[in-house]
């Protein structure tokens, strides 16, 4: 019996000092400096997890693809911001600023001109959900080459791993309200396109017409819908999520 007491009482000390232990923890983190919106050693244990997935990530393993069949034809809609006007898709044009003193205004018809590829993954959201959906447009490899784009020297040859790459892209709707950074291996993707389709129809406005990203190694928060501005950076671009504590990385 007195045994027993003895435990009971060490048990609670041990769970008291458990209690102060993560008490004292959490209020340590949330009164160190913060970095892009989070506390710092939050935010460096992100980045930390990032270059383990940064070393991990290789271009020849994709995500798993579906059937058309398997297909949702009824696609979830998530996240509105910068979609809050509907867009005239003739006079649409996306704007990509290969340096400082180069900029080009590409149409939608333009993008079609490129060949046409199709994607067809189980589209994950950081919310906890997912859905299979299906995706048509130009892969963004395909799109860089033809433009020159992501390179300092204006040249893509995809067999020299000595390229002069730009680190990130980065990518807003429109009106600036959302906005993206990505690393240039994960943007450079088989997987990753420029979309203009939804289950073999033209966008709809909710999901992100004229055209959107689709970047299956990722969280739907990078999937960024309405793209307005295409630009290349060695510095991370803001990032919408990321500046409320989110991944930067967001990779699957």
């Amino acid at each position: 019996m007195k045994n027993n007491y003895l435990k009971s009482i060490l048990s609670f000390f041990v769970f008291a000092i458990f209690i102060y232990g993560c008490y004292f923890g959490i209020s340590w983190i949330a009164n160190q400096p913060k970095i892009d919106g989070i506390p710092a050693p939050l935010r460096n244990t992100l980045r930390f997890n990032e270059k383990i997935f940064t070393s991990l990530f290789s271009q020849t393993k994709k995500s798993k693809e579906f059937s058309i069949d398997e297909a949702q034809t009824r696609v979830r809609k998530n996240g509105l911001v910068g979609l809050e006007k509907n867009i005239d898709t003739g006079e649409y044009k996306v704007m990509i600023i290969r340096d400082e003193k180069d900029t080009l205004f590409i149409s939608i018809d333009d993008i079609k001109k490129l060949p046409k590829t199709e994607v067809i993954f189980d589209f994950k959201c950081i919310e906890g959900w997912s859905q299979v959906t299906h995706w048509g447009g130009v892969k963004f490899s395909d799109f860089a080459k033809f433009y020159h784009l992501g390179t300092k020297n204006g040249s893509i040859i995809h067999d020299k791993p000595d390229m002069d790459w730009y680190k990130y892209a980065g990518l807003e709707t429109p009106n600036g309200k959302y906005f993206v950074g990505i690393d240039m291996p994960s943007m450079m993707h088989p997987q990753t396109i420029l979309c203009y389709e939804m289950n073999g129809k033209p966008l709809p406005n909710l999901d992100g017409a004229p055209l959107r990203l689709i970047i299956p190694v990722k969280y739907g928060v990078k999937h960024l819908k309405r793209i307005g501005k295409l630009f290349f950076s060695d510095i991370p671009p803001r990032d919408y999520w990321a500046k409320y504590g989110y991944d930067y990385y967001a990779g699957l």
